[in-house]
């Protein structure tokens, strides 16, 4: 060991900037409505179960580290069609929370 820290990188490879990953501003941009959820009793990475929903990541974040526990995040979107110069598409929609 040289004493260096080690870098710290994103699910794309590329280096964190300040502890923000790119994954959460992508979202952000893209109108993405992102909800946190707790794991149910017993559920594992390997078999996600959700569990409460949390008021924001914040909570998330805290809930989680108490309890020595993953949490789980959730995009939700709907499929629609699209059509683009007489070139009909299937494309992703953001589904907002009523």
């Amino acid at each position: 060991m040289d004493g260096s820290k080690p870098e710290v990188t994103n699910t794309q490879g590329e280096s964190a900037k300040n502890g923000r990953g790119e994954r959460r501003r992508r979202s952000e941009a893209a109108g993405t409505e992102v909800r946190y959820f707790l794991p149910k009793p017993g559920s594992s990475a390997e078999k996600p179960e959700l569990g409460r929903e949390t008021a924001n990541e914040a909570e998330a974040l805290v809930e989680a580290f108490r309890k020595d526990q993953p949490f789980f995040t959730v995009g939700v979107w709907k499929a629609v069609t699209e059509n683009e110069d007489g070139i009909p598409r299937i494309v992703r929609e953001v589904v907002k929370r009523t």
